[in-house]
């Protein structure tokens, strides 16, 4: 009986976001991070997540992470050094379509190799001066940002934490060389293709990029700019070379998410600033991630997800049949969980439901639907509620679920066919 209700409030909580969500198009007022905060108010009321065993289910190292990686962005942007970077990248494009898929390609690649929730709180500043400077619409610089990341970060086990969760989970030799045999040349593709598209659904016209700009002029502080680049370089540099040592199994730094932290912990005590820095701090984003990981921990006891992955139908017994139904679930269910914590249930799930051990295929498969489904909805990432929240935080405008889900079904669909096409071929 208590079982049941259980999955009742699980059920409830779920339906509560997703509804939540679907609302804030007409009363965008109503942040994010005040939905998940109120489901993780809920979710201790009702004894899913017990008062204290709060901080247990609260991953401190994503915190910690994000805390650095805000500060060290705030220090990078207050000081011009972003705005600089921008229009140096822009003053090499001559027109629109090329400077947007320049971007796409950009922040594919650096989502790849530094994560995409690095690249989440890196990009908003710069698809903001990219827009600026080129005359594109905000939604449609930011919408893009979202896709490109999301795609770039499928290619390589370091390219996103379900990928890591994947990697480990099935024991992969090589797995940097797997992905990209798999993934690399799918994932240039739909780089290439998801801009393009969207330019067109989007119906901007192709003309000239003149600034007008001069982008020296642009640094407020020398000082703080060379702080804040250095401080970006050694976290991409650090996470890098510390994701190659983990893939095999050389010593490293397991708390990864204290890296950024304390980098961030030094330039506070170097810039001129500091507590303007801190007030640049995205806090509503922080608040969302530690009541989102109270709130899936609730869901997570329950068995209500594993129940709901088996009402997804079958297609075929075969190798594609399995890659498909692979698919599914991991698009399905990734708007429900995010893909995060639905690639850590269902690593564990389709060990414990093959008949034989699963194959590299189908791991590869998992991790890059399980990523891709990021592109389908907001909830379906992340990446995705760091963008829309700096949006709506720093620029007075948001992307609504519905118009996100718009352009994502058409992306999503068309950047999966792509990835399964290559992916089946190689069968």
């Amino acid at each position: 009986m208590l079982s049941t209700l259980n999955q009742f409030i699980a059920l409830f909580l779920l339906l509560y976001l997703i509804i939540g969500l679907i609302l804030r198009s007409k009363r965008a007022k109503i942040p994010i991070w005040a939905l998940m905060a109120s489901a993780a108010f809920i979710t201790v009321l009702t004894g899913l997540v017990p008062s204290d065993e709060i901080a247990n289910s609260i991953d401190w190292q994503v915190i910690m992470f994000l805390i650095g990686m805000f500060s060290i962005v705030a220090l990078a942007d207050s000081s011009g050094l972003l705005n600089y970077i921008s229009l140096k990248w822009v003053s090499i494009f001559k027109s629109r379509l090329t400077l947007t898929i320049a971007s796409s390609i950009l922040f594919g690649l650096l989502a790849a190799f530094t994560v995409n929730d690095t690249v989440a709180l890196m990009g908003p500043p710069l698809a903001f001066y990219f827009a600026r400077a080129a005359g594109l619409p905000l939604p449609f610089m930011f919408i893009l940002l979202a896709f490109s990341l999301t795609i770039g970060s499928v290619t390589t086990p370091m390219g996103n934490p379900q990928n890591v969760l994947i990697a480990i989970g099935a024991g992969m030799d090589a797995p940097l060389i797997t992905f990209l045999e798999y993934l690399a040349i799918p994932t240039l593709i739909n780089l290439v293709v998801t801009p393009l598209l969207l330019f067109k659904l989007f119906n901007i016209k192709n003309t000239k990029v003149e600034t007008g700009f001069i982008p020296g002029e642009q640094i407020k502080n020398f000082r703080d700019a060379i702080l804040g680049g250095i401080g970006i370089i050694l976290v991409v540099c650090i996470l890098l070379t510390n994701d190659i040592l983990s893939i095999y199994g050389l010593p490293h730094i397991r708390e990864y998410g204290f890296i950024p932290f304390v980098i961030a912990s030094i330039l506070y005590l170097l810039s001129s600033n500091p507590r303007e820095i801190l007030k640049h701090i995205d806090w509503g984003t922080i608040l969302f991630f530690i009541t989102m990981f109270i709130t899936m921990e609730g869901i997570w006891r329950t068995s209500l997800v594993k129940e709901l992955i088996s009402l997804v139908p079958v297609i075929g017994s075969g190798i594609l049949g399995k890659l498909v139904n692979i698919t599914l679930a991991s698009i399905l269910f990734s708007q429900i969980l995010s893909n995060v914590p639905f690639a850590k249930f269902y690593v564990e799930y389709l060990k414990a439901t093959s008949i034989s051990t699963p194959t590299q295929i189908e791991w590869i498969t998992l991790a890059m639907a399980s990523t891709i489904a990021g592109n389908l909805t907001i909830l379906g990432a992340a990446s995705n509620i760091i963008i829309v929240e700096y949006l709506e935080g720093h620029y007075g405008t948001t992307i609504s679920f519905k118009e996100f889900f718009k352009y994502g079904l058409i992306i999503t669909t068309l950047n999966t066919i792509i990835y399964m096409i290559y992916i089946i071929f190689t069968l």
